[in-house]
């Protein structure tokens, strides 16, 4: 699969890539009805109705518009569909957006449409460079949101009492235990971030010096029965286990296990409905704050964000268990030789504050807005998932969310000190 390219459409991969991500946004609600698509389960979801529009309207609001002479689809959705660009106007409120019954489905479904072929045309009588860069950021964007869908709905269908299923998904391949073993990582100054043509988002970069101090990494993930020993030998009743914000959140939520397990810790609600835990994939759902307890009960502790992309720089970003595999669900690897699964199946906790790297400068624009007014209060994760799209993925990227979200395929791998 080609990469979403950010250079000049010569060869027309950029309107390769146009119809492909478009396209596979349609394909992940096709098996919704209606009433799916509408539904928000709490403040940090969103309908899938608003996922199709938002990203439909980050394309007129940042790349069509630049036409002087350009009419909005609809005024009115100018407001509904923008998500937190204060630069470019006032927006609905994101924990009221699941209250949207109107517009329907069916006239979010003609937007698209109506935007689209104003977006071929556009395609067609060819773009310049600036330009292009913005329909390769929307792109990546809607990647980004087609990931969310398929979490959001998740959500949504976990706190229905019939257990819908999303989607039947093959059952992975069963497989034995892979030892856990720990693989020294690099020592001394290391450059990181982004480096090359290839896109990446302005918060991996700039590429710079870092130190690395002696470490090593676990060659996989902690598995689902690891994290369920954690549990049974009383990790969730032990506040010397956790930061103090963890640990009140414990308290306050009343946590016992990783969102979507049972309290039997023998089943956990999928996108398949209700399954068996697979005791060798890799632990999901699970907070910043349930991954540095279980590190710390491990005599361990999270890997450093350049730890991590120290040692998934040699590696093929494209061989993991991603979205377009059709589990969508974390699997067990095979036991081979060095660092297993670093790419899919679980987005890993680092603890590493999300913040600027040196000489980082945020861009000018409305699209300045992107990733570095974020950077506060949260901790990135790095490598993927089972519903990010394989082409997304690169070593430096980096993802960012609250220490308490668990709503999205999160995992961990434990990091030591040598």
């Amino acid at each position: 699969m080609d990469k979403i390219s950010d250079t000049s459409d010569s060869d027309g991969v950029i309107r390769d890539a146009w119809r492909r991500v478009r396209t596979a946004s349609l394909d992940l609600v096709a098996g919704l009805a209606a009433e799916d698509t509408v539904a928000q389960s709490m403040p940090e979801t969103s309908p899938s109705k608003w996922h199709l529009a938002h990203t439909t309207w980050f394309f007129e609001q940042f790349v069509l518009s630049r036409d002087p002479g350009y009419r909005f689809f609809n005024e009115d959705w100018r407001f509904l569909f923008n998500s937190y660009y204060q630069s470019v106007g006032p927006m609905h409120a994101r924990p009221q957006r699941g209250l949207l019954t109107r517009p329907m489905l069916a006239e979010v479904l003609a937007y698209r449409v109506c935007i689209d072929e104003r977006m071929q045309r556009l395609l067609e009588q060819g773009i310049d460079g600036e330009v292009n860069a913005l329909i390769t950021l929307g792109l990546n964007h809607e990647q980004q949101h087609q990931e969310l869908l398929l979490t959001d709905i998740k959500h949504l269908f976990s706190l229905n009492p019939l257990q819908p299923v999303y989607r039947d998904f093959p059952i992975a391949p069963t497989t034995s235990a892979t030892p856990l073993e720990f693989i020294a990582g690099a020592e001394g100054i290391i450059e990181i971030g982004h480096v090359g043509s290839g896109f990446a988002f302005d918060c991996e970069m700039p590429r710079h010096r870092t130190l690395l101090h002696p470490h090593a990494i676990a060659n996989r993930p902690v598995s689902n029965a690891e994290f369920a020993a954690f549990i049974r030998e009383g990790g969730y009743r032990t506040p010397t286990l956790w930061m103090s914000e963890g640990w009140n959140t414990v308290c306050q939520r009343d946590w016992k296990h990783p969102l979507y397990w049972n309290d039997a810790l023998d089943a956990e609600f999928t996108l398949a409905g209700l399954c068996e835990i697979d005791a060798h994939a890799p632990v999901s759902h699970v907070s910043f704050f349930e991954a540095d307890a279980f590190a710390r009960w491990a005599g361990a502790r999270l890997p450093t964000e350049a730890e991590w992309e120290s040692a998934a720089h040699a590696l093929d970003p494209t061989k993991g268990n991603y979205v377009e595999s059709g589990l969508l669900h974390p699997h067990a690897g095979t036991a081979t030789e060095g660092l297993q699964q670093m790419f899919g199946d679980v987005w890993e906790w680092t603890g590493s504050p999300y913040v600027s790297y040196p000489g980082y400068r945020v861009p000018d624009g409305a699209l300045g807005e992107y990733n570095g007014k974020f950077m506060c209060g949260q901790y990135v994760l790095r490598g993927g998932s089972c519903v990010t799209p394989r082409d997304h993925m690169r070593a430096s990227y980096r993802n960012f969310f609250a220490p308490a979200d668990r709503w999205q395929f999160m995992g961990l791998r434990l990091g030591i000190d040598r």
